[in-house]
């Protein structure tokens, strides 16, 4: 960062660093590519060793306890005068055989080794060496000529009041601007898709092969493609947040409420990227050192909204939401939409508060934080990464989907032989009889052989425990297959519905949900039923990928299913209650 140096008056002597350091120093600006050659250079030059740091330590480490490193080095010879220091202090941390680990404890009785009072010494060491440093190579201008722009800002951004005010802002305009820019790419892919498949319908043949073309593959691949622009925008929005600096303020705004809950202003970088994906940001909580704390931000990351939530509160929203405006201009689908995700953030913070009162583990918690300097994003970093993300959402997730799709275009398009023998039977009749309406009856007969194939046997069976939170036995068949991957919901909404109606090649998927009606002739996914819905995939743990990767990290079984039964116990409750109160 030479080029903020220079910004604000600092002057490096990297002569000087150099020859206090013992290292080469090498002075770059990556952002326009400056200093790179130089540092290719040092680099070649380390690694043909034509440089060689001198052989001294960075501070007189012997100095802190020096009987008892010269007992440890005749233990382990090869050791440094600087590891001795550790092996004294941590040895407790280190895997170290049992009769190694009595023998440093046997030094530190000998000597009256105190940990705690060296440990500190060596730090105030260390700094003082650091002010000496920075006093022969580095000069700065007076703090007090001027506060820096960072100050000033930081000034409102990181106000008690304000900043809180203006975290909800910055939210509430990113899930406005998903919806925003996005709708136009996802109506054109949504009606390019219907007209593939209107198209392809009326020119190929009829039979199992176009079937599978048309309701299988197409049906699938639309599933996919529609939401891979919302995914761009989001990830593109997220990205200047994190190259602004911004991204750390919210760590920081954030310490005090997490602390009330049980955990530290760590918490928040694994909770934020389980805005995108459950199983990295549950491996980056890791570096929180605090055990308690970092199990409790495992047990409640998975109810962060992630990426694979996106495509089924978008067309739920788009389903039962209208699309209006409060006060001419807030869209109320982007106000549902950030609640869904706020949503989960509160019940992440009450899970996590009563959870800390049933785990017992005693430990000091610190929280220690680099703000850094505000900066303007790199636009040329911008694009790449949205297309990163897009990517990784095609090939993994939609490798996923289409398995899906293609296994229950084979679940819906088959069933037991005698059933379907009977559907058929009863309807070839019903078409035979003079005067019958051709058209409503293909209707029906396509309706009645999705609800005798393999896929209505598996809805229909789990119909009575869902019926409560106002859902039909297709929604089911998409509860199961979402355990996959929760996005596979819509790709299995495609499915069922491309199968089960002929007549809908020309509509788009929306428009097939929306016409959907139960036997009593009331709309399948009405206001309640939608909100029950969404409010069901906000809290469910439906991802088997977080399942593992919990068990991974806490090595264990136990943690991952109180995970699942807590969830999934949590996200029936609130469904059945949501849809009591809208029915």
């Amino acid at each position: 960062m030479m080029d903020m140096a220079k910004r604000k008056g600092i002057k490096i002597d990297t002569e000087a660093l150099e020859r206090e350091l013992g290292v080469p120093v090498v002075a770059v600006w990556p952002r326009k590519n400056k200093g790179i050659d130089g540092l290719k250079k040092a680099i070649e030059q380390t690694a043909q060793n034509l440089y060689k740091s001198p052989a001294r330590d960075f501070v007189n480490n012997k100095s802190l306890a020096p009987d008892a490193i010269e007992d440890i080095q005749k233990v382990f010879p090869s050791l440094s005068d600087y590891t001795a220091i550790h092996y004294l202090i941590n040895h407790e941390s280190f895997d170290l055989p049992e009769n190694e680990q009595e023998v440093i404890e046997k030094v530190e009785e000998k000597n009256n080794f105190n940990p705690t009072k060296t440990q500190a010494e060596e730090i105030l060491m260390r700094y003082g060496r650091i002010k000496h440093i920075m006093q022969q190579a580095v000069s700065e201008p007076d703090p007090l000529q001027k506060k820096i722009f960072t100050e000033r800002l930081d000034n409102l951004l990181l106000h008690r009041v304000w900043g809180y005010v203006i975290l909800l802002a910055v939210l509430f305009l990113l899930f406005q601007c998903v919806f925003w820019i996005a709708q136009y790419p996802m109506d054109w892919i949504e009606i390019g898709f219907a007209k593939l498949s209107g198209g392809l319908s009326s020119v190929l043949p009829d039979g199992r092969w176009t079937d599978l073309l048309i309701n299988g593959v197409l049906a699938g691949l639309s599933g996919i493609l529609v939401f891979v622009p919302q995914i761009m925008i989001l990830f593109g929005l997220i990205t200047l947040l994190e190259d602004t600096g911004y991204m750390a303020r919210i760590s920081f705004l954030s310490d005090r409420l997490m602390r009330s809950v049980g955990l530290n202003g760590k918490s928040v970088m694994p909770m934020i990227s389980g805005f995108a994906c459950a199983v990295p940001a549950i491996m980056s909580a890791r570096n929180i050192e605090n055990r308690k704390e970092r199990l409790l931000t495992i047990l409640i990351t998975p109810l962060m909204s992630c990426s694979a939530r996106l495509p089924v509160y978008t067309i739920l929203i788009a389903l039962v939401i209208p699309k209006t405006y409060l006060l001419g201009f807030l869209g109320v689908q982007g106000l549902v939409m950030m609640g869904l995700y706020l949503l989960g953030l509160v019940m992440a913070l009450i899970v996590s508060y009563v959870a800390k009162w049933f785990i017992h583990i005693k430990e000091r918690s610190f929280f220690i934080l680099e703000l850094p300097t505000y900066r303007s994003p790199r636009w040329n970093n911008l694009i790449p990464t949205m297309i990163s993300k897009a990517k990784i959402f095609v090939f993994d997730a939609g490798k996923v989907i289409m398995v899906i799709s293609l296994i229950l275009w084979g679940l819906s398009s088959f069933g037991p032989g005698r059933n379907m023998q009977r559907v058929t039977e009863h309807y070839e009749q019903l078409k035979a009889q003079p005067g019958a309406n051709q058209a409503q009856l293909n209707k029906e007969f396509s309706t009645a052989k999705l609800e005798s194939s393999y896929a209505g046997i598996l809805g229909k069976t789990i119909e009575p425990v869902i019926t409560p939170l106002g859902y039909d036995w297709k929604i089911g068949i998409a509860l199961i297959t979402s355990f996959a991957a929760r996005e596979v919901f819509v790709g299995t909404m495609a499915t069922l519905y491309s199968v089960g109606d002929d007549d809908a090649d020309g509509l788009v998927l929306k428009e097939k949900m929306k016409a959907a009606k139960r036997p009593d002739g009331t709309p399948v996914f009405n206001l309640a039923s939608g909100l029950s819905l969404m409010i069901f995939y906000v809290f469910a743990m439906q991802c088997m990928s977080t399942l593992v990767i919990v068990k991974k990290e806490t090595k264990s079984w136990k943690w991952p299913i109180i995970q699942l039964i807590y969830m999934t116990g949590l996200a029936y409750v609130m469904s059945w209650i949501v849809y009591q109160i809208f029915k």
